[in-house]
């Protein structure tokens, strides 16, 4: 009879044990799960690739357009590596916020189309252009903040740039050596669409399509530059990952 007391108590203080541990591991899961669905901000990154307006959608006067008549190039080779680093925080359930500053850079090899040197090599260029903006942005989320995430949004981009053209030019028949040089900010709207869903209870990745337009005047007698404009609107494709909290 005493060694069945004594196993019956055993199997007591062992199912006691049990609850204890199990009762805090399924709470605190419990939490998790809340705190990961109402989070009010994220902080991440975007990392994708940029792609400028083509040829026939730029603005009239456009320095890459008229650099083409000379020099023997592609609009479609500035496309190139785009990234920002972004806060994102909570309006509503169906709306948020979001500020980024990103970064684009691309530089591309260009020749002359009709003339060479005089022993015959070609008469070479670097042409480079730069765009760092700084986007504010409302995004509607139709389906709320849950697990899978799609939205929509609009915002403005202040958009800083830079480009430049370094290498040997021609002139009647001299050729001389030099860069020419214009940057400034303009400020234009920016269209936004993407889907994220979450890998963790703080983490979630995610892609997105954005869309930016803006102008700027170029002064053609400082830069000795040709064109009198610079367009820098185009497509931005991203991957995006965030931690929540």
């Amino acid at each position: 009879m005493l060694t069945g007391l004594r196993h019956g108590v055993r199997c007591a203080l062992t199912g006691a044990a049990l609850v204890v541990l199990l009762v805090p591991a399924s709470a605190f899961a419990q939490i998790s799960r809340v705190s990961s669905s109402e989070h009010r901000n994220a902080v991440g990154f975007t990392l994708g690739g940029f792609f400028p307006r083509g040829e026939d959608g730029r603005v009239a006067g456009d320095v890459i357009v008229r650099d083409l008549d000379d020099l023997a190039f592609e609009v479609n080779d500035f496309n190139g590596l785009s990234a920002s680093g972004e806060w994102l925080f909570r309006v509503s359930n169906y709306l948020e916020g979001g500020v980024g500053v990103g970064y684009y850079k691309r530089s591309v090899p260009s020749v002359y189309r009709g003339f060479v040197n005089v022993n015959g090599s070609e008469i070479e260029q670097d042409l480079k252009f730069r765009i760092s903006p700084v986007t504010g942005s409302i995004r509607f989320l139709p389906v709320g903040h849950g697990s899978v995430e799609p939205y929509v949004g609009i915002g403005v981009g202040i958009l800083n740039w830079r480009w430049s053209e370094t290498g040997d030019f021609v002139d009647g028949s001299d050729i001389f050596h030099a860069t020419y040089s214009a940057n400034g900010t303009s400020v234009g709207p920016v269209i936004l669409a993407g889907i994220r869903a979450p890998i963790a209870d703080v983490w979630d990745v995610g892609g997105e399509f954005q869309f930016q337009r803006a102008t700027a005047d170029i002064d053609t007698a400082e830069t000795g530059l040709i064109g009198n404009k610079i367009d820098l609107g185009g497509w931005h494709a991203l991957f995006t990952m965030h931690i929540r909290f």
